[in-house]
């Protein structure tokens, strides 16, 4: 049975309660629901299919909220994000467990927690995204549920095996008539890890890839530039299936949509020690999101 034969629209969901069987609960960070509610669309992400990421508003007037980029969920009172969405200064809220905002009638309904305090790695340098880097602690923890859940990260200086089958996930922007509009669905895009040296000599002599930083590229025209919304790398753990690290957090990318092209991220294991510090001076425990 079709979503589209029991609602008004397949992103609509009145299904019967066993549907809900379909994500399952289990301990520990890092965990996907690879099945969601079972809307097979190319390019988006199933409901509840990478639930630790989190839709991050900032306050544009008193009573309007706008999307600014999507965050990881890496604890219940913590939010890792690139720093350059969070940087403006304006008051900020969290969204966990969000799949389409123009919908009221999702599998779970999602949490909203406003953000208490900003922490942005002390070497940002914005123009050159260096340390891109930034946690949200926010005002009451997030709940865990089927659909709203930590990810794991990577240990310090972990290196990602070349080659690795990642994805990238984030509700990305897209040009329709000529006009950009955000999705309303979170993209998911697959994007093979490269290795250090090989993303140097793709890039060239004109740009400097510091060692923070790793690289992945997807299909022609499916790069996770970083101003398209895809907010970063989750890979599969080996030996572990549905099990996910994020491994990078999305900087920017160089001539977006063309062939063969390396999107640059935050390496996040090189920078596991400021966020391990960063969380337990909060009183936090980083095993939340250690596997």
């Amino acid at each position: 049975m079709h979503l589209a034969n029991l609602c008004g629209s397949y992103i609509d969901v009145c299904c019967p309660e066993d549907k809900k069987a379909r994500i399952i609960q289990q301990d520990g960070c890092g965990w996907s629901n690879p099945i969601g509610v079972d809307v097979q669309t190319p390019g988006i992400a199933q409901f509840g299919e990478f639930p630790w990421r989190v839709a991050v508003l900032e306050r544009e007037s008193p009573k309007v909220d706008v999307y600014t980029g999507t965050g990881t969920l890496i604890h219940p009172s913590v939010v890792l994000i690139a720093a350059h969405h969070v940087d403006t200064g304006k008051i900020l809220k969290t969204r966990a467990g969000e799949w389409n905002p123009q919908s009221f009638k999702e599998l779970y309904p999602h949490q909203e927690r406003d953000v208490a305090s900003v922490e942005i790695h002390k070497n940002y340098v914005k123009n050159l995204k260096l340390y891109d880097i930034a946690l949200l602690f926010v005002s009451e923890p997030f709940v865990p549920a089927a659909h709203v859940k930590a990810a794991c990260l990577p240990p310090k200086n972990f290196v990602q095996k070349e080659g690795a089958h990642c994805f990238g996930t984030g509700w990305g922007k897209a040009s329709v008539n000529g006009r950009t509009k955000y999705s309303p669905f979170p993209k998911k895009v697959e994007l093979p890890v490269i290795g250090y040296d090989e993303c140097k000599t793709k890039l060239g002599n004109l740009f400097a890839l510091d060692s923070t930083f790793m690289c992945a590229a997807g299909d022609f025209g499916k790069e996770a530039c970083s101003n398209h919304g895809i907010s970063g790398v989750s890979c599969p753990i080996e030996s572990q299936t549905n099990r996910f690290v994020e491994t990078g957090v999305a900087a920017w990318g160089v001539g977006c949509g063309e062939e063969s092209t390396p999107s640059v991220f935050v390496d996040v294991s090189a920078l596991r020690d400021w966020i391990d510090d960063t969380v337990s001076a909060k009183g936090y425990d980083p095993n939340t999101y250690t596997y």
